[in-house]
């Protein structure tokens, strides 16, 4: 099951997912720790980073043109320009998904990149927490599928809210929680709130490389018609 019952802007996610390639748990996952926040299984469509990042997925007004338009805050055309870049870098990184995420948040596959604290005191990279957040969704999916369709979605999220230790994903040894998160570096994106950011990266080198991934010259932007 993976059909995001009970998550907010499932469908225009799991339609996005569906188009990219994608497992929609895990771009879920992603919208969850973009504009939701640790323990939390949805994002919300929002205005973030001092005004620069926009919907569901934080599209940043500073690296990309569709986030300067109005486009930028429907939930399906956000979520399906951010679908495509994270499909390819996944594709880049060799199916890789912690690459991936890491190259999506900072441009760099092995930088840790946002900074998440979870209330059990855990503090997990951009990657971890995502995956962390699949975790959860996951989980989420078999405690429906125990109770033979007899939990409803909120049901089960305020089930595992309530758990102390539920499923993650093997690679991270993860657990549920919720809490803060800081921007250690900033990537052509935001989260909700102002972040600290790292040296060293060449966000306009990085933002190219993002754009003409699979499409040569073409830009994400003309591919969606923005």
């Amino acid at each position: 099951m993976d059909n995001l019952s009970g998550i907010r802007y499932g469908p225009q996610i799991q339609a996005a997912a569906r188009s990219a390639g994608l497992d929609p748990r895990l771009r879920a996952a992603v919208a969850a720790q973009e504009t939701g926040g640790p323990a939390s299984d949805s994002g919300s469509n929002i205005v973030g980073d001092g005004g620069h990042g926009h919907g569901v997925f934080q599209l940043d007004d500073r690296w990309h043109a569709i986030a300067r338009t109005p486009a930028a805050m429907d939930p399906a055309t956000n979520a399906n320009y951010a679908a495509q870049m994270l499909s390819g870098l996944l594709q880049q990184y060799g199916g890789d998904p912690h690459a991936a995420l890491s190259a999506y948040n900072t441009g760099s596959p092995t930088a840790t990149g946002t900074q998440t604290t979870w209330p059990d005191g855990q503090r997990l990279g951009y990657a971890d927490s995502v995956l962390r957040h699949l975790g959860r969704l996951q989980a989420r999916d078999a405690l429906l599928a125990d109770t033979s369709g007899s939990a409803t979605p909120a049901a089960a999220l305020t089930q595992l809210a309530a758990s102390t230790s539920p499923a993650a994903p093997a690679s991270t040894g993860a657990t549920a929680g919720a809490a803060t998160q800081t921007r250690a570096i900033r990537r052509p994106r935001i989260n909700p709130a102002p972040r600290r950011r790292s040296l060293g990266i060449n966000r306009a080198a990085r933002d190219t490389r993002m754009r003409t991934l699979l499409v040569g010259e073409t830009t994400w932007d003309s591919i969606l018609g923005a």
